[in-house]
């Protein structure tokens, strides 16, 4: 669910189905929607605090045994860690869910997509995705990024800044659930994708094997090319932020232990697939830092996006991705990807309007399409 289009937001936040490959996608049967949340910790990692080990709460969609009866979702003040401020309800559409019935448990094991979420949003941003792919028979899991994250009230520079920490979030995501003692063993451990928008776009392709270049990143934006770039701005938030975490790295233990793994492969052998929404912060990769993908990646972005544009994000990730699929939508923005709107979100919030041509709900449902085709076409070559 993306909220008010934050300032910092701006700074990290072709359709190849089976059928074209010569292949037939058989769709699995519609199952009730189940829902529910964990609250996984990351013990090799500290959270920024260091008070303790890195927090990883999770939302997971998963097909619900019969006889659970699905229900508006309504956020509430108990569950807040993981759906963020329930005030914010009355702006996006509800889903129905069967929240917290038992899983549908069947001879067959299934595919697990893990969802990764724009900046300073949260894994609810992405539950039309995680219910769609859930109705069609996959568990998915979408965590929230501590330090850039709604759901825990403040963001932290270290949070959008060290975006390398993201990809971990996601990694050590997959290796609790696989350990969870209702969810491990209906995982297909073959059957294994990520996908993401905005920032969490960029967090899937880091995952396939992107190295983050935060050298590249700020010679781009002191460039005079960079002039007008969404990426860069606000540039007086980003010069701020970049100086708190000079100071942090002075003193803050955490901060130093991230710093040394910055210039690392993040890459996760379990995921065998991506899919990026409108990824971000294109210029931190460099065509060297993205030449050891070797994994399917599929990219979607619409031609209005001002805020991660598509010339310096999706097309430049997709030109240099070996294999790389680019679907472009016209006249789609950025926040397009996010939760669906009430009318009074559509009034109230930036991030709930759209242009005239475009409608929101139609849009999803043609990339929840273009989704499920592009996974279930890499699970027949596995």
């Amino acid at each position: 669910m993306s909220f008010l289009r934050l300032s910092l937001l701006a700074v990290l936040f072709s359709y190849c189905t089976a059928a074209a490959m010569g292949q037939k996608i058989k769709e699995p049967a519609l199952s009730t929607v189940g829902m529910t949340t964990r609250a996984f910790v990351d013990t090799a990692r500290r959270d920024w605090q260091n008070l303790g080990p890195r927090p990883l709460n999770t939302v997971i969609w998963y097909p619900a045994a019969a006889g659970f009866a699905a229900k508006p979702f309504v956020a509430t003040a108990e569950n807040a860690a993981f759906f963020g401020d329930p005030t914010f309800g009355k702006f996006f559409a509800p889903i129905s869910v069967a929240f917290d019935a038992p899983p549908l448990i069947t001879s067959q094991k299934h595919p697990l997509i893990l969802l990764s979420h724009g900046s300073t949003s949260l894994g609810l941003e992405l539950m039309w995705l995680g219910y769609f792919l859930a109705s069609h028979g996959y568990i998915v899991a979408a965590v929230n990024h501590h330090g850039n994250t709604a759901a825990e009230g403040r963001l932290l520079p270290q949070g959008f800044i060290l975006e390398w920490e993201r990809p971990e979030d996601i990694k050590a995501t997959l290796t609790k659930l696989l350990a969870d003692p209702v969810f491990g063993k209906q995982i297909d451990h073959v059957r294994t994708g990520a996908a993401g928008h905005s920032a969490g776009g960029t967090t899937v392709i880091q995952l396939a094997g992107a190295i983050f270049n935060s050298s590249a990143l700020i010679t781009y934006c002191n460039s005079p090319q960079s002039k007008g770039d969404g990426t860069c701005e606000p540039r007086e938030a980003i010069q701020q932020s970049l100086a708190k975490l000079e100071e942090l790295k002075k003193t803050d233990p955490v901060v130093q232990e991230s710093v040394r793994h910055g210039g690392e492969s993040h890459r996760d052998p379990r995921v065998k697939a991506v899919f990026a929404m409108a990824p971000a912060i294109g210029p931190a990769f460099t065509e060297q830092g993205l030449s050891a993908i070797n994994i399917p990646v599929q990219i979607v972005v619409g031609d209005a996006d001002d805020i991660a544009p598509m010339t310096t994000n999706a097309s430049h990730f997709a030109k240099f991705i070996k294999g790389a699929k680019l679907t472009l939508l016209p006249h789609v923005g950025h926040m397009t990807f996010g939760s669906e709107c009430t009318p009074l979100g559509k009034e109230s919030l930036d991030g709930c309007r759209d242009t005239s041509e475009v409608d929101r709900a139609a849009i999803q449902r043609q990339v929840e399409k273009q989704v499920l085709a592009f996974f279930e076409s890499v699970w027949i070559t596995q």
